[in-house]
């Protein structure tokens, strides 16, 4: 397998779909206005720094083999503060379930609970908390929403979305 320091994007461009791009007002979901598919950005030398600071996990993660390249998956996968986010492209918006991938995400899910991190599928806004045992379908969660776990030991029972600013005298996690 070749090491993540030889992988490249190639004709993968499935982050400049799933992403939202703030500098560019670019929503999640949809395709860039400066994005050729298939090939890359037409303005790659001036693209945001947001773009060009991106590297999603396939490129950087040895332990991502083939079958996980974003163009193949129809999945690109980020880590946030709180733990993985896999996100589908909204054309493909079931590709999180299929095999490999389906069973990935859970074990991912089951090592996610012993650590305190949190694995969500996004789906252009919408969001789906994976436990080893359940999904949470939080529906659309915005930039200023906080998603909090109701937990009984390290088991997630239950999950909402509250504002940010309500989050902190809100939250059972921390």
């Amino acid at each position: 397998m070749a090491s993540s320091d030889q992988r490249q994007c190639g004709e993968c461009t499935l982050c400049c779909k799933v992403m939202a791009i703030e500098a560019l007002a670019k929503p999640a979901g949809s395709w860039c206005a400066h994005c050729n598919p298939g090939r890359g950005c037409m303005i790659y030398v001036e693209r945001p720094i947001e773009c060009g600071s991106f590297s999603c996990l396939w490129l950087i993660n040895d332990l991502l083999d083939e079958r996980w390249k974003p163009s193949r998956s129809k999945l690109v996968l980020t880590t946030s503060e709180d733990g993985i986010e896999i996100r589908c492209d909204p054309g493909a918006p079931h590709a999180w379930r299929r095999e490999p991938y389906a069973s990935e995400i859970r074990a991912w899910a089951e090592e996610g609970e012993r650590d305190d991190m949190t694995v969500v599928v996004i789906v252009g806004q919408r969001m789906i908390l994976i436990t080893p045992e359940r999904e949470f379908d939080l529906g659309i969660v915005g930039p200023d929403d906080r998603i909090v776990r109701e937990l009984e030991g390290a088991k997630v029972v239950g999950a909402t979305v509250v504002k940010e600013l309500n989050a902190a005298s809100d939250s059972v996690d921390d």
